[in-house]
């Protein structure tokens, strides 16, 4: 039996993943991630424009802004509110909804995880606005360009 749309509302924990192995060093991977100047270079949703303001590298408690457009130009302050290095980072902007990274260091490679966790008050307007699919999409195709970001010849 299928949960009713309601219960599927409330379920505790509301996220999206998107997982690759990608065939470089978790230290590679990690730094693209925590210099909030290269996130347009790897976004897959086209959003991202460019950094507004921030840090060159990331730290825990980091506040950053993107300039992005999804029809109009708009721009987002984030918190870094996840840092441990070569392994996670996450942050999230004015809705408290997470965009993460994890990274596993695997023979050959690193599996990375993207997650957007959705499971706050704003969530419901998120699902309304059909971005967990479209996240989804989104989110494999950003692992491919850093894939081919951290693995292409300079």
């Amino acid at each position: 039996m299928l949960p009713s749309p309601y219960a599927l509302l409330m379920t505790p924990r509301r996220c999206v993943r998107a997982v690759r192995t990608i065939h470089a060093p978790t230290s590679a991977i990690f730094n693209l991630l925590a210099d909030p100047r290269q996130h347009a270079s790897f976004d897959g949703s086209g959003s991202l424009q460019e950094v507004k303001d921030g840090p060159d590298r990331l730290a825990l408690g980091s506040t950053f802004a993107m300039s992005m457009k999804i029809g109009v130009p708009y721009f987002t302050r984030n918190v870094v509110v996840d840092f441990v290095e070569n392994r996670s980072i996450a942050w999230h902007h004015f809705t408290r909804c997470v965009w993460r990274y994890d990274l596993e260091e695997v023979p050959g490679g690193t599996v990375v995880t993207e997650s957007f966790t959705y499971d706050n008050a704003a969530g419901l307007l998120v699902m309304l606005m059909g971005f967990p699919g479209r996240n989804r999409q989104s989110m494999e195709k950003t692992l491919e360009r850093i894939e081919k970001l951290v693995t292409s010849s300079p």
